[in-house]
């Protein structure tokens, strides 16, 4: 017998960088026990290049990663989620729909790489940072025993991982 899948969804405003970063990694270090996605609030339509770039050069497929908005998510027929993380402050501060199924929330927070400026090169270290923060906290988060924990224990963890090194001061209040 298999054990269930969660599915979990990755909020951020434009839906071009962080969200992105954390769908293709949870769905590569969560394969089998997570189906991940991501949406933005005003989705800009198309992924950061230096995200795809990033996914690509790690060995992460990218093809099926667009832009979009979240409001795919709360027609009938989508996915009903688990978990809800918002990776951006602004996301965390909006109005989200009403989700089926009353997930988990949690703001795990990091500085935008979009917002970057300086040379590519310095670009690509903000989203190489900015990954690792994201591949940190996705590493905890699905290495925990969710199955044993009841949902005041699995709270307070998820809100712990928003805390974890480069948190935005917003994460860190959460």
């Amino acid at each position: 017998m298999s054990e269930r899948v969660y599915n979990v969804l990755f909020l951020c405003t434009g839906n071009t960088s962080r969200s992105i970063l954390a769908e293709a990694i949870l769905n590569r270090e969560g394969r089998g026990k997570f189906r991940a996605y991501s949406a933005g609030s005003q989705p800009k339509g198309q992924v950061n290049p230096y995200a795809r770039g990033l996914l690509e050069r790690l060995g992460y497929p990218t093809a099926e990663l667009r832009s979009k908005s979240w409001n795919e998510f709360s027609q009938p027929g989508a996915p009903e989620f688990d978990f809800v993380f918002t990776v951006c402050d602004d996301a965390a501060g909006e109005s989200c729909p009403l989700w089926p199924g009353q997930p988990m929330t949690a703001h795990w927070g990091i500085p935008d790489p979009a917002a970057a400026e300086g040379s590519p090169i310095e670009i690509a270290l903000a989203f190489d940072k900015a990954y690792g923060m994201l591949h940190r906290r996705i590493s905890v988060f699905s290495a925990l025993p969710i199955a044993s924990l009841d949902r005041l224990k699995l709270e307070s963890r998820l809100k712990d991982i928003g805390r974890m090194d480069g948190a935005t001061a917003k994460a860190m209040q959460d």
